[in-house]
């Protein structure tokens, strides 16, 4: 009787180890197509801002300083 219930527990062991493997790695995979983690977001477009305050700056700097266009 007791070697029914090994081999039975062995059995469910056997059976439902893949499904434990394969629920680990599918919460891993949720943002391999997906740009990657809120973290990573968010640190790029506060990059992007920076950038374009940037160039905006720059660009009101030159137009500021850039002689007048000559009438016709």
């Amino acid at each position: 009787m007791i070697k029914t219930f090994v081999v039975i527990g062995l059995g469910v062991v056997i059976v439902f180890s893949p499904l434990a493997a394969m629920a680990q790695s599918a919460a891993g995979t949720a943002h391999a197509g997906g740009g990657g983690s809120h973290r990573s977001h968010m640190r790029h477009s506060g990059n992007m801002s920076r950038e374009r305050a940037r160039a905006s700056a720059e660009h009101m700097r030159m137009m500021r300083h850039a002689p007048a266009a000559p009438k016709s």
